[in-house]
């Protein structure tokens, strides 16, 4: 028998969210973050080494034994939501969630759960909780759970291929590679491989182009059924709690153009003021709202394993990402000229916006999913 999900958030989450926040704000700033955008390092090594290492934000779905906290996707959420708000240049959903799940899910024994996670996977994931590695699955970013995945063979120890769009490659240290039927760890620094950064619309988390030539590959899990399985629990981990992100993001964008609208007059009136920008506003408050509805679902279903878990990832997918696109679309709008200023941080939000409403299956990827999980797809 099924129970109401409690979607509140604990009193240990809003700590979690308290402390996260004075931090960000201290070290990840909008003026901070347009300016390292604007450099060949987009990522902030001292913020992941504070949120990684020092705050242990790393580890949080890593068990206990193996140096990490042992939390749930419902702390992640909360993480996730705060890293929104700051677009923070950091890999925290590709290594500490997506990595991190696909370790956990198919790092095992000769691909048998009961026999315990295998030496490389524990190796890895040590690391990770710790915040010494940060490791990313080498699939296109759009990539969504369950899709097929092709591209690289393995030869003789070795990996050959090429893939594109890989989300967060040029700061990782490991590689996940699911190739002929295995899950492969694979060092970026090893002879064979290559890390091209690429051109993209969010500078914030840059995808780059992976290129296996002979690289050699140490075995995470052999098994065509534990590599996907690993791999799809992976990519759903992260689509799931990637609706945080965006419920963050668009709270920020509906925050920042409630206060700018309160701040600029005309006619010697605040502009906030006028009817047509108050009903505009009022929707997008509860679009927020029944998006933090809809992400912290997700969470909690991730959290407890639940048996709506797939239909409840793909409703906040389905529902968040075009939420943060249209809210990030209006604050752009609603600053009015200062928002196309490229000095003012909202830019950053609709590209972050834009780029995560295709990351890990398009809203109407996860929308036929939920018909076809409901028996409603279309004829």
């Amino acid at each position: 028998m099924s129970t109401t999900p409690d979607l509140l958030y604990s009193e240990t989450e809003d700590e979690l969210r308290s402390a996260l926040r004075g931090l960000l704000a201290d070290r990840c700033d909008p003026a901070s973050v347009i300016a390292r955008t604007e450099t060949d390092e987009p990522y902030d090594p001292a913020l992941w080494k504070a949120l990684g290492a020092d705050m242990g934000l790393a580890g949080l779905l890593v068990p206990e034994e193996l140096g990490g906290q042992g939390a749930t996707h419902r702390e992640a959420a909360v993480v996730l939501e705060e890293l929104g708000r700051s677009v923070a240049p950091v890999p925290y959903l590709t290594s500490a969630v997506i990595a991190t799940e696909v370790l956990l899910s198919g790092g095992t024994k000769g691909g048998a759960a009961d026999q315990g996670l295998g030496e490389v996977a524990a190796e890895l994931l040590t690391e990770l909780a710790a915040g010494r590695r940060i490791a990313v699955l080498a699939l296109p970013w759009t990539t969504a759970p369950g899709a097929r995945i092709a591209g690289v063979r393995q030869q003789g120890g070795r990996l050959h291929g090429r893939i594109t769009g890989v989300a967060d490659a040029v700061a990782a240290d490991t590689l996940l590679i699911p190739a002929d039927g295995a899950l492969y760890a694979v060092e970026t620094g090893a002879e064979g491989v290559t890390v091209t950064a690429q051109t993209v619309l969010d500078p914030t988390r840059p995808t780059a182009v992976v290129e296996l030539n002979g690289a050699p590959a140490r075995v995470i899990a052999d098994g065509e059924q534990v590599s996907e399985l690993a791999v799809r629990t992976g990519l759903s981990a992260g689509a799931g709690l990637l609706a945080s992100e965006q419920l963050g993001l668009a709270d920020w964008c509906l925050t920042e153009t409630v206060s700018h609208t309160r701040e600029r007059h005309q006619f010697n009136r605040p502009v906030g003021s006028f009817q047509a920008l108050k009903h505009r506003m009022a929707e997008l408050w509860l679009e927020v709202v029944n998006s933090r509805a809809a992400a912290r679902n997700a969470a909690d279903a991730l959290a407890t394993a639940g048996d709506e878990r797939a239909l409840a990832v793909s409703l906040a997918q389905s529902y968040c990402a075009p939420v943060a696109v249209r809210v990030a679309e209006e604050a752009l709008q609603l600053h009015g000229g200062i928002g196309m200023t490229w000095e003012h941080p909202v830019h950053l939000y609709l590209k972050r916006a834009k780029s995560d409403s295709l990351a890990l299956g398009s809203a109407g990827h996860h929308r036929d999913v939920i018909a076809g999980l409901v028996n409603l797809a279309a004829p």
